[in-house]
């Protein structure tokens, strides 16, 4: 794909990550809200070459795409030059891939985000940063033998814990992903303090909705829902009880949005950004639901836990519900629904050696 920079008429909100799941629907809101839209985004993820021709096909001229790496500092510097405002969402995303290859990890979160304070401390200071960072910064929170079996999931033993986990929990980095984020994250916090930078930090837990391209390593819900499509088997890492709260794409942006509109009075504030109690489900869980939908349940393959997986995690999102006026609007059935529409008529057709070419560069 060519780079695609039409002129744009008015101060960009740059989307760092832009043509990512998440980052190509908050793309999209601004832009339908009237908002220009700078995307920074290297396009190596799979789908983000086609989430970026549906963003210039829906906005041709109100998105400009930049084909660059958030590692480049010229590149970035020069991005954020122009913008009004950062919504920083690019990243690796992958605890396997940390494993694999630690120091690219690292360059990419800790040194990619520090490109990106510098660039707005340095040039462009009033510009407000919103971090997309993750719950693998508390680590595992619980061991196996500090959670019980209730049904088809499980439920923390600490009382504490049982109405989700607060933006008060210790952070106990657990990965080399983990740690990366986990810097970036304390960077963009301290930058408020230290710099007077406007920033926020997301804390989030599971996305889902459409334009997720979602593979076995990121995106687990789209991910276990195109097994399924496929009549694929799916491999459940662990006992399949452990849990996640869930949250709809439309219902992030509304948080990501809110607090850009509030910057003001959430400026250096960390918040937990998910489903929420209400929304959290086990992977078990997961899968009746889907054979539900589908009137068929894939056939799973267990194997041992990986590093770092949370046996068990739900977001207490009171304190952004609170700064934000905001809660979760799309039930988890009604949103799973959507997003099966949307992969079945992505995927559904897709005949099997451009399906297993797709899987390849997930």
């Amino acid at each position: 794909m060519s780079p695609v920079k039409p002129r744009l008429r008015h101060p960009p909100v740059l989307i760092t990550g832009g043509c990512g799941f998440l980052g190509c629907n908050l793309a999209d809101a601004l832009a339908q809200s009237g908002e220009t839209v700078l995307v920074l985004d290297n396009l190596s993820r799979a789908g983000t070459e086609e989430n970026a021709e549906w963003l210039k096909s829906r906005h041709p001229r109100r998105i400009a795409i930049e084909v660059a790496d958030i590692r480049d500092f010229e590149a970035v510097r020069r991005c954020v030059g122009e913008a009004r405002a950062v919504l920083h969402l690019a990243a690796q995303v992958a605890v396997t891939t940390s494993l694999d290859r630690p120091v690219e990890d690292l360059e990419i979160n800790t040194r990619g985000t520090l490109n990106v304070l510098e660039s707005v401390r340095i040039g462009n200071p009033r510009a407000p940063v919103i971090f997309a960072s993750t719950n693998k910064v508390y680590g595992k929170l619980l061991a196996e033998n500090e959670v019980m079996l209730s049904g088809q999931r499980y439920a923390p033993l600490i009382p504490h814990l049982r109405s989700g986990v607060s933006e008060r929990t210790p952070l106990d980095l657990y990965s080399p992903y983990g740690c990366s984020k986990g810097a970036a994250d304390q960077y963009v916090r301290d930058y408020a303090r230290v710099f007077g930078l406007r920033t926020v930090v997301l804390r989030m837990s599971c996305i889902y909705g459409p334009r997720q391209f979602g593979n076995e390593d990121q995106g687990w819900i789209a991910h276990f829902l195109l097994r399924a499509i496929r009549n694929s088997p799916v491999n459940v890492y662990g006992t399949g009880y452990q849990v996640r709260d869930a949250l709809y794409v439309s219902d992030a942006v509304a948080a990501w949005l809110g607090a850009l509109d509030r910057i003001d009075a959430v400026r250096g504030r960390i918040f937990n950004l998910g489903g929420g109690a209400v929304n959290s489900l086990s992977l078990r869980e997961l899968i009746e639901l889907i054979a539900e939908l589908r009137r068929a349940e894939p056939p799973l393959r267990f194997e041992r836990w990986r590093p770092g997986d949370q046996p068990w995690y739900v977001s207490d999102i009171s304190a952004i519900s609170r700064a934000l006026d905001w809660c979760p609007r799309t039930p988890l059935r009604e949103g799973l629904r959507a997003l099966e529409r949307w992969l079945d008529g992505r995927f559904a057709q897709t005949a099997p050696e451009a399906a297993r070419l797709q899987e390849a560069r997930a």
